[in-house]
């Protein structure tokens, strides 16, 4: 059974942290990013996150690829954090996926458990793996592999 038999039609809330993600290291394709996250079903919500250092090339490349760009005066990850408890709390979505190397997120992936919603920690790369994301998540998908 593949991803999409699994999922199919599903609301699909596809959450990028910028500042973690969008780094020289990992050098993360925007539309890979997208298509990933489409392989759930559809993206009723899509955003990265970014912090005022964001460039406005970084936020129009964003745009273009059919990103919210969400620009916070404060933590990046708190704005994430409660977006992602919203919308699951409020069966917004049906797969909460979330892009990050940050262990900050796993209360927000294990609240969207609690109620029902399917949980996806997606990694920038090989070396942005967090075991913690993974092992709470229902699939963990590394980009470029």
């Amino acid at each position: 059974m593949g991803l999409l038999d699994r999922f199919g039609t599903d609301r699909v809330a596809l959450l990028v942290d910028g500042p973690n993600v969008f780094r020289e290291e990992f050098d993360v394709d925007l539309a890979e990013l997208s298509q990933t996250g489409k392989t759930f079903g559809s993206l009723a919500v899509a955003r990265i996150y970014f912090d005022e250092q964001a460039s406005s090339g970084l936020l129009q490349a964003a745009e273009a690829h059919g990103f919210e760009a969400v620009v916070t005066s404060g933590d990046v990850d708190v704005r994430l954090a409660v977006d992602a408890t919203e919308l699951a709390v409020e069966e917004l979505v049906d797969v909460l996926a979330i892009v990050s190397r940050d262990m900050d997120f796993k209360p927000a992936l294990e609240t969207a458990k609690r109620h029902g919603v399917k949980t996806v920690a997606i990694a920038p790369g090989e070396h942005g793996r967090s075991g913690g994301l993974e092992a709470v998540a229902d699939e963990a998908i590394t980009l470029g592999d």
